[in-house]
């Protein structure tokens, strides 16, 4: 079968999301789907459900985990969880971790020719996508070709590493290596690899579903800003994926966070993002999806919403997901995707009931729980790298530390942690620590 043209996907759109295939007996969970996508559905629980229902072979993804899905409402109350099968649309790596698994591919490869195969045919079932980028180190600094210096460095230290990958992109189908050079791999992630909506495969080259990925890396959640569903994995997972396994996972509550008002000029991402983590931190979000809704959503730009999205392991969420409006839109004809493939994004989207007006409260989900920010009492704050949870605002800091030179523990008369300002009293018995915003002196000893 040939492949359509963008613009023949764009009209033939209704007849392409209604017509996934799937081996079901009947149509009922199909039909509820389309009843789900057009309801009060959490847009990131519709992702879920259209991977399952596409993947559904009653061997990895099972019937029985569509159903899960679409009873999502009652399965996320169940106390022990209930377990569904969710195949991402692809996999990004970093050279960290990346490496290992190209070796992997290449020795299956060998093992195959060994046995009087064909090793061209081993390949990533799943499109994988490695970034080199945790390679480079500061030697230079503070002069203008350090940049180069550093680059000139890298190349020399991992020539035989670089070499092996670049052999691997040559060789391995489904496999995209980006050299060097480029950017961290979250930001070409955001920039460049992000799909949005993907276009086809080679057993269905006229299919359109959603982007979705898992990665090496725990901040692989910044691509949650886009739109995009994914989240951090380990190694020996990720690479499962890329031949095509299934992640085995708890079906997630879903905390509804509702941001209203704007932020203040003098308030910056950094300080949204803080104020965010000490407030889901509080709540506690740990293994729950995070879906962010509300007006104030659209005075976030793509930038903002990746920030926030990228603070995700530290307040313990799974994913902070932000569901594609104008503004993710916009940041793709800003990345440099071409208007076609960004109008087929949107028609693809708005036939599936997957685009989102953040001021219609008639599309806001049902949640398991909704809290509230008014971004307008976002202050300028501080806090340190390791506990962001330990915000104080800027006003605040001066009272924040004289407080924590007053307070005492009443057994060992130590002063003790007041926010950002801290004694570690577990330590205290030889010497006295104090931390502020992570970095630690001693001062005296007792």
């Amino acid at each position: 079968m040939e492949t359509r043209s963008t613009s023949e996907l764009t009209s033939a759109l209704p007849d392409l999301w209604v017509g996934i295939g799937y081996p079901m007996e009947d149509e009922v969970p199909f039909t509820r789907w389309k009843k789900c996508n057009r309801g009060s559905c959490r847009f990131i629980i519709r992702i879920l459900l259209e991977s399952c229902i596409r993947n559904c072979d009653n061997f990895q993804v099972l019937e029985k985990d569509v159903l899960n899905v679409l009873e999502w409402e009652t399965n996320q109350t169940v106390e022990a969880g209930v377990e569904i099968a969710f195949k991402p649309a692809r996999v990004i790596l970093q050279d960290l971790t990346g490496v290992p698994a190209v070796v992997d591919f290449a020795v299956m490869r060998d093992a195959v020719r060994d046995l009087g195969g064909n090793p061209d045919k081993i390949n990533p079932i799943c499109p994988a996508d490695l970034v080199i980028d945790h390679s480079v180190q500061v030697d230079f600094s503070r002069s203008p070709d350090a940049l180069d210096k550093n680059q000139e460095l890298e190349f020399e230290r991992n020539k035989e590493r670089f070499q092996f990958l670049k052999w691997g992109a040559q060789a391995f189908n489904n496999m995209l290596i980006v050299p060097p050079g480029s950017g961290i791999v979250h930001q070409v992630n955001l920039e460049y690899l992000g799909r949005v909506v993907f276009e086809g495969s080679p057993e269905k080259p006229d299919m359109l579903y959603p982007d979705s990925v898992v990665g090496t890396d725990s901040h692989t959640t910044m691509i949650n800003g886009l739109g995009i569903i994914g989240w951090g994995v380990g190694g020996i997972e990720a690479e499962a994926v890329m031949l095509g396994q299934a992640i085995s996972m708890l079906l997630p509550k879903v905390v509804g966070y509702k941001l209203v008002g704007e932020l203040s000029p003098l308030a910056t991402s950094t300080d949204l993002v803080l104020t965010i983590t000490k407030h889901l931190r509080s709540l506690g979000v740990v293994g729950k999806f995070v879906e962010f809704f509300g007006p104030g959503v659209t005075a976030l730009s793509i930038a903002d919403r990746a920030t926030v999205a990228n603070m995700c392991p530290e307040f313990g969420a799974t994913v902070a997901y932000f569901p594609i409006d104008h503004g993710a839109l916009d940041y793709l004809r800003q990345t440099n995707r071409s208007e076609e493939k960004v109008t087929l994004i949107e028609a693809y989207l708005k036939a599936t009931n997957q685009f989102r007006d953040f001021n219609n409260e008639a599309q806001d989900p049902i949640f398991s729980e909704v809290v509230e920010l008014d971004l307008s009492t976002v202050v300028t704050s501080v806090s340190g790298p390791k506990r962001p949870q330990d915000r104080v605002s800027v006003a605040n800091m001066k009272k924040d530390f004289q407080d924590c030179l007053t307070n005492k523990d009443q057994d060992w008369n130590l002063k003790l942690e007041q926010n950002g300002f801290m004694v570690d009293s577990k330590r205290c018995r030889n010497s006295y620590f104090v931390h502020v915003r992570g970095a630690v002196s001693e001062t005296r000893q007792l």
